[in-house]
């Protein structure tokens, strides 16, 4: 079921950052850096005319004016726990929070509620994924074993002894479980009650990953897209690609370098802006890299794809960014191709020239027409063409190991 926004969420935001304008000197000085104040925001062009303010950034602006450089806009009574996440950046969550920031969404769209019981493997020290999974679980009816982080052999067992019917765990955690299950002799699917796993993302073909566990041990796998600053910020829906993002998560996609918005299908960064007026965050820039899926009627992101990859991965060339989740993606897409490599650079006073490389799988000879369908699907994922080809036989010259993407514009 598609979720409805809110009537108005530029009316929201403007009131919640109406109020944090006056408490949160960091929040004050972006509006000033865009001459603007919060009475401005009434469409997501006014929201793009202020800076994008970096996870960086916000790193230093708390190390000058600790802990939370400025944008706390709440007082001390409100907030319930600090957490630290790597950088360090503090964030606080408040007591007005019920659901996990968010997160009971992620739960609630996979069907977890009364009768489930819920192993949660996530870290429940500093770090906010354990206690804001443990939340959102709770907020669901569901009850919760908050095993945290620790020894694969006690938490294998606890998910026989104890029914366990939903399993909260990054994917490699997750296969380090079934396959101590397996190793015991016990005889997956059939000798569990799991039915669901609420898995952490990871690169390269993730997906079919999944398909392939949910085969194999019976179950449904869904994940979320989710910050530490932000909790939720978009999660998945039965029968739907992407990440549906949180009604109170206003999502644009970003030029990494200008903060432009850009255009629906062009990769780019994923720039959040919170309705929360105690955290005010305005305009903060991932680092994560995504394209937009569709688009809500206010002109904000609705829906999002897969994580590509992270800001700094990334290569311009003629204009464009090209990431090395989409020259991987150019191997999941043609069978016969092992791995792919592309090199951009830049002749002096010449054009960014574009070199493809691709090897092949062991085994497979390359067909007549492989080399127009490589190019041709390299255009479609990337929007540009490249100015060489080659095509290497297994194991002659690409290893895997090697870099999807190389920068030699400056070499």
């Amino acid at each position: 079921m598609k979720q409805a926004p809110p009537t108005d969420r530029f009316s929201t935001l403007r009131a919640a950052q109406r109020q944090a304008h006056e408490h949160a000197p960091g929040l004050r000085a972006i509006y000033a850096r865009a001459g603007m104040t919060p009475e401005d925001l009434h469409s997501q062009a006014d929201l793009a005319r202020l800076p994008v303010t970096s996870k960086e950034s916000l790193v230093m602006q708390q190390r000058e004016a600790p802990p939370f450089g400025g944008f706390l806009a709440a007082g001390e009574s409100d907030i319930r726990r600090i957490f630290a996440s790597p950088g360090p950046i503090y964030e606080p969550q408040f007591r007005s929070d019920l659901d996990g920031h968010g997160f009971s969404m992620a739960f609630a769209a996979a069907g977890i509620g009364p009768g489930d019981r819920v192993l949660n493997t996530w870290s429940y020290h500093l770090v906010p994924a354990g206690l804001l999974l443990d939340e959102a679980i709770g907020a669901c009816g569901a009850t919760v074993i908050p095993s945290g982080t620790g020894s694969a052999e006690q938490q294998a067992q606890l998910i026989m002894d104890l029914n366990v019917s939903c399993i909260c765990a990054s994917t490699a955690f997750f296969e380090t479980l079934v396959a101590l299950l397996e190793s015991k002799g016990h005889a997956l699917p059939s000798a569990w009650r799991v039915r669901s796993a609420f898995l952490g993302g990871e690169m390269g073909n993730w997906l079919g990953k999944r398909r392939r566990l949910e085969h194999r041990y019976g179950i449904q796998t869904f994940s979320a897209y989710a910050t530490a600053d932000f909790g939720l910020i978009g999660y998945e829906q039965p029968d739907s690609e992407g990440y549906l993002i949180h009604p109170e998560r206003l999502v644009q996609i970003c030029d990494p370098v200008t903060g432009v918005p850009l255009p629906q299908g062009v990769p780019g960064e994923i720039v959040v802006t919170t309705l929360s007026a105690g955290w005010p965050l305005v305009r903060l820039g991932t680092g994560d890299v995504a394209t937009a899926l569709s688009i809500s009627a206010d002109g904000l992101v609705e829906r999002i794809g897969l994580l590509q990859g992270r800001v700094g991965q990334a290569v311009k060339a003629r204009e464009i960014f090209i990431y090395p989740r989409q020259v991987e993606e150019l191997t999941l897409q043609l069978p016969t191709l092992q791995r792919a490599q592309v090199v951009v650079s830049k002749p002096a006073g010449g054009r960014e020239q574009i070199a493809l490389t691709v090897a092949l799988k062991p085994g497979c000879t390359a067909p007549p027409t492989l080399e127009a369908e490589v190019l041709d699907r390299f255009r479609q994922i990337t929007r540009l063409r490249a100015d060489t080809l080659e095509i290497q036989e297994a194991g002659r010259g690409l290893k895997d190991d090697e870099p999807w993407l190389l920068d030699q514009k400056y070499s």
